[in-house]
């Protein structure tokens, strides 16, 4: 179960980088969270961060995935080295992303939030 999980995580992450608005649909409910170092936003306003550019990955690096499943809710804590451009300014974070899923047929993602790491 913790690889369809952590599948389900890779993908979304995928399509965030690709800015690719059908996959981040397909891996998150509608009624998703996204918490940012600066912002609150839904789903639809995350999609068109990503999609107009106001967002672009330039580097990800993955450094660990731990996964913890509750019933039918998973938590994935994902810790990762993120670099992008911040509508066109470089940026570069190290962070610790939280992010919730509910198995409902499959998992889906409802809640995503960035935290910065400081050491």
């Amino acid at each position: 179960m913790e690889n369809k999980v952590l599948e389900a995580s890779q993908n979304f992450w995928k399509s965030m980088e690709n800015a690719d608005e059908k996959g981040m649909r397909s891996y998150a409910k509608e009624e998703c969270q996204f918490v940012h170092i600066g912002i609150t936003c839904d789903l639809n306003r995350e999609i068109e961060f990503y999609t107009s550019g106001t967002f672009k990955p330039t580097s990800i690096i993955f450094n660990n995935q731990d996964v913890r499943i509750f019933n039918n809710t998973a938590i994935v804590i994902t810790d990762c080295d993120y670099a992008l451009l911040l509508d066109g300014k470089e940026t570069s974070h190290h962070f610790a992303v939280t992010e919730v899923y509910v198995f409902e047929d499959t998992w889906k993602l409802v809640q995503f939030s960035f935290t910065a790491l400081v050491y």
